[in-house]
């Protein structure tokens, strides 16, 4: 045996240690989502069954919290998404003595505790609902509008954060072949600019769903009176969890994982379709064309 082959088996055996005890508890607790047992183990095994998921499309407690966060993260997604774009292409735009302050000053939520974010959230609203003398009722008060506003102060600088590696392979001689063929400043962000960012668009709009979707810090203080999955899985676990929490993340992991696989297929097809050069092509026939057309009556 070989000092290679030892360093192979050495590392073999630390990559299968790695994936076990990232994945180990996934697995686990897709296993007490079949068991009969009334509380969520493995052994002893009383039996297969799938009652655990009738349970859980019972739970009207959850059933709210799933739907409260499910459009929690679609309205981060709207606010998020835009913010981190803007706070991107500023980065490119402005002098390159100035961006390390820019950065420092856009990427200080991520590194503000959550709780902090929270409290602060909470706080402001409730001065501003004060000034304009509004009740209970109004939007200064409501527990979803002030949820994604916390989240989207830390998560949009994530969105940035994925631009920014993006933008860092774009090319800016196509913005000025496009202004020299006649394109606007708006036709090039928008048939230039965005075309290319938009696998970023997607990871950015993923990532702000995900950690929304599992936010629990800055969630409970700004959620109020209403509540989201974090915030009821949290109370559940402290007066005792049953095997239909099981149910859903098996639920959960499934949708992940479907997608996660649609994407990758996607992913590949359309770069098996795009041809070298392609680009350049697309950028003359999109620019020209419309060129061409407004000489020709001069003509």
């Amino acid at each position: 045996m070989t000092s290679q082959t030892v360093l192979r088996l050495m590392v073999g055996f630390y990559i299968l240690l790695f994936f076990a005890y990232l994945f180990g508890p996934l697995v686990l607790m897709g296993i007490t989502a079949f068991n009969a047992n009334s509380y969520p183990q493995v052994t002893p095994w009383e039996g297969t069954t799938l009652q655990w998921f009738a349970e859980l499309a019972k739970d009207d407690q959850l059933l709210e919290g799933i739907g409260n966060s499910l459009w929690i993260g679609l309205g981060v997604i709207c606010l998020s998404v835009p913010i981190g774009l803007a706070g991107a292409i500023i980065m490119t735009q402005i002098h390159r003595r100035a961006r390390p302050i820019y950065y420092t000053i856009i990427v200080s939520p991520v590194l503000t505790p959550g709780v902090i974010l929270g409290i602060s959230t909470l706080v402001f609203w409730d001065r501003m609902g004060t000034a304009f003398d509004a009740d209970y009722e109004s939007l200064f008060y409501d527990g979803i509008f002030l949820t994604i506003i916390g989240q989207s102060t830390f998560i949009s600088a994530y969105c940035m954060l994925v631009f920014l590696a993006r933008l860092q392979r774009f090319d800016y001689s196509q913005e000025e072949a496009a202004l020299d063929l006649g394109a606007t400043n708006v036709q090039v962000f928008w048939q230039i600019l965005i075309p290319f960012l938009r696998p970023a668009i997607f990871s950015a709009a993923v990532l702000a769903f995900l950690t929304s979707f599992e936010n629990y810090n800055t969630t409970v203080f700004t959620i109020q009176a209403e509540s989201t999955l974090t915030t009821v899985l949290a109370g559940r676990v402290r007066m005792g969890t049953t095997p239909a929490l099981s149910a859903l993340a098996v639920i959960i992991i499934g949708v992940t994982l479907v997608g996660a696989v649609s994407y990758e297929l996607l992913r590949r097809r359309e770069s098996r379709r795009q041809a070298p050069g392609a680009d350049a092509v697309k950028l003359k026939k999109r620019f020209r064309e419309p060129q061409a057309a407004a000489q020709a009556p001069q003509a």
